[in-house]
């Protein structure tokens, strides 16, 4: 389970550093993907996997399954951690994701989620309103 917010430098080559807690969980191949929210997403090979799965039975005649199909898949990289735990953005994704210099890692359960780090201060800030999250949570059985 990913869980936990890290702060990390992205350096000259578009290289952020994982959190060493997520860095077994990825021993096995990772995916980095575009995601909601205008971030970007880390997903195991595994959960990848599961999500492809979960996506190839939507139907393709649905306008926003095809959109949500093009938007995870045409930009998704299969990316491995180097020798010191990095793991390379490629340029457009970082540039999607507002990235420069710094970068937020945060767990999200069954995937980790990269952040240009004043947009997760603006995120965050909403998720700590308690009238916010009392409306979001209404109706999903928490």
């Amino acid at each position: 389970m990913f869980t936990g917010e890290y702060r990390h430098s992205v350096d000259d080559k578009g290289r952020i550093a994982v959190p060493s807690r997520f860095r077994a969980q990825l021993d096995g191949g990772a995916v980095v993907s575009r995601w909601l929210d205008a971030c970007l997403a880390i997903h195991t090979k595994t959960g990848w996997d599961a999500l492809a799965e979960k996506v190839a039975t939507l139907p393709i005649t649905d306008a926003s399954s095809r959109l949500f199909s093009r938007f995870i898949f045409a930009g998704a990289v299969e990316a491995g951690l180097d020798g010191q735990g990095r793991v390379l953005i490629p340029n457009y994704l970082r540039e999607m994701a507002g990235l420069e210099g710094e970068a937020v890692v945060v767990g999200s359960r069954d995937h980790a989620e990269i952040w240009a780090p004043a947009r997760w201060d603006d995120y965050r800030r909403g998720l700590e309103d308690p009238e916010t999250l009392a409306q979001a949570l209404e109706g999903l059985g928490i």
